[in-house]
């Protein structure tokens, strides 16, 4: 597998108490910030950022854990939701990105990078949301019992951490269209390729709140009700609905908080849209923020 053609972008660093955070900085003009999920990185917004980048400024970072950023133990890391949203905040602070931001978010992307739009809701010009939350576990929706063994299991924790059950088998299920080609395949699981290297990918689903008494449930709670405050901001909803995380359900509460959102469903797509329908989705978000200047 060659890396370098498959993603052929600068790698930039920015230290974070220590452990070097990675990111990509490519194309100038209004910023576009891609927020990508678990158990992906970067390499799942490629070819968004090739077609942006030619008249935006890009920012996609890894977070901590994931992809080519330092993937640090519990005792130099805290992995959970506040610590993801305070990075993403220092990382585009370090930048001088502070205005007309168009922030695009896909599974964890979206609890972060709103928790993000939350404290600076000022600072948000567009929402472009992919198979993702910022909210509760819907009402109608049971949580999908393969992460309720991942999160709440010693089993799930030697499947994650001991075989890469997660990441391996988000590669094969998380598209629907078409198989995921092997290269790009091989190219998603790379950077999670120890016992070491999957911590993030497993600390991920532990921080999945349910319940009052966990760690992040007032934060998500929090945030959630601030979504109030971006029914006025223009936002694209592209959506898989064969994604067996973030299903109907989800993209129902979505419809319902974000009444002025311009939806598209893809009912032949999973969780990794821009994988199955990057043809689709791509033109529609630059549609979109043409159409939204």
């Amino acid at each position: 597998m060659n890396l370098e053609t498959l993603f052929p972008f600068k790698r930039n660093y920015l230290d974070r108490n220590g452990q070097q955070y990675h990111y990509l900085n490519e194309g100038q003009g209004e910023p576009v910030v891609m927020v990508h999920g678990n158990p992906s990185w970067s390499f799942y917004y490629r070819n968004l950022v090739l077609s942006l980048s030619k008249n935006h400024q890009c920012i996609v970072p890894d977070h901590i854990g994931c992809g080519l950023s330092d993937k640090p133990g519990d005792e130099q890391y805290e992995y959970t939701l506040k610590s993801r949203i305070d990075d993403l905040e220092a990382l585009l602070d370090s930048l001088n990105i502070k205005e007309n931001i168009t922030l695009v978010v896909h599974d964890w992307g979206g609890m972060i990078g709103m928790g993000y739009a939350t404290r600076y809701p000022e600072r948000i010009k567009r929402l472009v949301i992919l198979n993702t939350g910022a909210f509760h576990l819907p009402k109608t929706k049971p949580l999908p019992l393969g992460l309720w063994i991942c999160r709440n299991t010693l089993l799930g924790t030697l499947l994650v951490r001991g075989l890469n059950a997660f990441s391996s088998a988000a590669s094969y299920v998380g598209v629907k269209r078409k198989p995921m080609p092997k290269e790009i395949r091989k190219a998603y699981v790379m950077p999670f390729n120890s016992w070491q290297n999957r911590i993030s990918t497993l600390r991920f689903v532990q921080d999945i709140p349910l319940y009052e008494t966990d760690k992040n449930y007032q934060l998500v709670s929090d945030i959630s009700d601030s979504l109030e405050q971006f029914k006025t901001v223009p936002t694209l909803i592209c959506w898989g609905l064969q994604d067996f995380v973030f299903d109907k359900h989800f993209l129902d509460v979505w419809k319902d908080k974000m009444p002025q959102a311009q939806v598209h469903e893809f009912a032949d797509c999973g969780h990794y849209i821009l994988e199955d329908a990057s043809d689709d989705v791509i033109p529609l978000v630059e549609q979109f923020m043409d159409a939204n200047k």
